[in-house]
């Protein structure tokens, strides 16, 4: 009871806080105003929503809108006791303001590197929750049973870590796309539990089976029949969805004048807390999705009115690739979400080099797809959004070494720093020595050569030059191509792009 009570005290304190025009966070990064907040009424979508919200003035009207809200399976009450109980066994990650990234942009950008939970994502306050929630209703006998669930990495990490932490034992079902990293950190180490051990590893059982998710999810729940565990949702069980939900509490805490917050999605689980708190404490802050085009699962539940079954493609949003979302989850984001957006291939690694080049941040595809669809040319590279103060929180930075090398090698090719063509040069001494010295005059920097005589099938003295280079970006790009233009090499530009 008294951490209930706390719990709805501290809400209601952030709430008039959050209500307060010209509030500080904390005496830190920004002010709000009267007169911003008179412009965003100016905005087809602060219109609509004002239009709407206009017809609930009645007397009756409130409790018509608490009555709905009361209803969905995750509340603000949960959110808020989820953050009185998990406050002591997470990271309480502050709101960052990115000076390179906001010019990128063209508006204020905050970051949430919640990757620096202990265990890399915030995956953590979730599974923390959904642990004590499990204890307080079933007793300590419940570590005898153990708590078992289906994850591609993330929510693996967390629930073994902190299954560790609160002493239940911890089963996780892997699909075979997970990363290497990942699993090798969940396994059983028999020294796990000793107190001057430097051991990591979080002494879970690990089974690797299925292709993607949604088969592990399915192993994992035959499992449970049998050996009697309990089965927790990374993303849809309400514990979880709370847990998550912390993270909206702490970004009006230390962003009170957010306009937008861009969520990235996967299950829906985390969407759907962050845009119940926000909507709750600020219920003009925009809340927008991403997900991957590869894994469009929560706009096609969102097109069908329901969670239904979405073709995946392996992406480099891993952590993202769910085929069909929470049932729970999305009776909330739907309820609380503005839009959702989807990002592509290219525009992630572009993320994920930009985090990495401007903030030294090393943050994984899925983390990084909320900021995907903000860099020029994304979805949310809109003209309301410019000027305006955007959280963007960056979820996970678990990510295998050989793929960060990939996927910065793709964003340098979508910047055009990493160019590939392919050229025809005369077969006699010194073709390929001028097509280097040219590259040599025009400032690149070649990356990879390779000369092919027997697929040229024009003059017999002549071979096709296929070379990788390294440029400074797009107009680099444009000069080096105008020159060997312009020394009449016959040209195959940016090939597989």
């Amino acid at each position: 009871m008294l951490a209930v009570f706390v719990a709805s005290s501290s809400a209601g304190r952030l709430s008039a806080q959050a209500a307060r025009s010209g509030a500080v966070s904390r005496g830190r990064y920004c002010l709000s105003s009267v007169a911003k907040n008179d412009k965003a009424t100016t905005n087809p979508l602060s219109r609509r929503r004002t239009q709407e919200e206009s017809k609930f003035n009645s007397p009756s009207a409130p409790s018509a809108v608490e009555k709905v809200r009361d209803e969905l399976p995750v509340t603000f009450a949960d959110i808020s006791r989820a953050n009185v109980a998990i406050r002591n066994g997470v990271v309480r990650t502050v709101c960052e303001k990115s000076v390179f990234l906001s010019e990128i942009v063209g508006a204020n950008i905050w970051l949430k590197p919640e990757f620096r939970q202990f265990t890399g994502s915030f995956k953590e306050r979730g599974a923390r929750n959904a642990i004590l929630s499990l204890l307080r209703t079933h007793g300590p006998d419940f570590k005898k049973r153990g708590v078992i669930a289906a994850s591609a990495g993330n929510h693996a990490l967390a629930l073994a870590y902190h299954g560790r932490e609160l002493g239940v034992p911890v089963t996780v079902v892997m699909p075979t796309v997970a990363p290497l990293a990942k699993v090798d950190k969940c396994r059983v180490r028999t020294n796990c539990f000793k107190t001057n051990s430097s051991e990591t590893k979080f002494n879970a059982k690990i089974i690797i089976h299925g292709a993607h998710i949604g088969e592990a999810k399915e192993h994992a729940e035959t499992i449970m029949l049998t050996e009697g565990n309990v089965y927790i949702n990374g993303y849809d069980d309400p514990p979880i969805v709370a847990g998550a939900g912390t993270m909206g509490i702490e970004i009006i805490e230390d962003v009170p004048c957010v306009d937008a917050v861009v969520v990235p999605v996967g299950g829906a689980g985390l969407i759907a807390g962050v845009s119940c708190a926000i909507k709750t404490l600020k219920p003009e802050c925009k809340v927008f999705g991403v997900e991957p085009e590869f894994c469009a699962s929560f706009t096609a539940a969102l097109k069908a009115g329901k969670p239904v079954p979405t073709e995946t493609t392996p992406t480099l949003a891993d952590g993202l690739a769910v085929p069909i979302v929470g049932s729970h989850a999305f009776l909330v984001a739907r309820h609380y979400v503005d839009e959702c957006v989807l990002t592509t291939e290219k525009e992630i690694s572009l993320a994920v080099l930009r985090l990495l080049e401007n903030e030294k941040m090393v943050v994984e595809g899925g983390g990084a797809s909320g900021l995907a669809a903000l860099l020029p040319g994304g979805k949310l590279d809109r003209p309301e959004l410019k000027g305006k103060n955007i959280v963007v929180p960056l979820c996970g930075g678990n990510i295998d070494t050989t793929v960060l090398g990939r996927v910065l090698d793709r964003g340098l090719a979508a910047d055009e720093r990493l160019v590939n063509f392919v050229a025809t040069v005369s077969d006699r001494p010194g073709g390929i020595a001028r097509l280097t010295a040219l590259l040599a005059e025009q400032g690149a920097s070649i990356k990879d050569i390779y000369h092919e005589r027997a697929w040229l099938h024009s003059s017999v003295d002549q071979v096709q030059v296929k070379c990788v280079v390294e440029l400074q970006g797009k107009e680099h790009a444009a000069r080096l191509k105008k020159a060997l233009l312009d020394n009449k090499y016959p040209l195959m530009w940016n090939i597989g792009t």
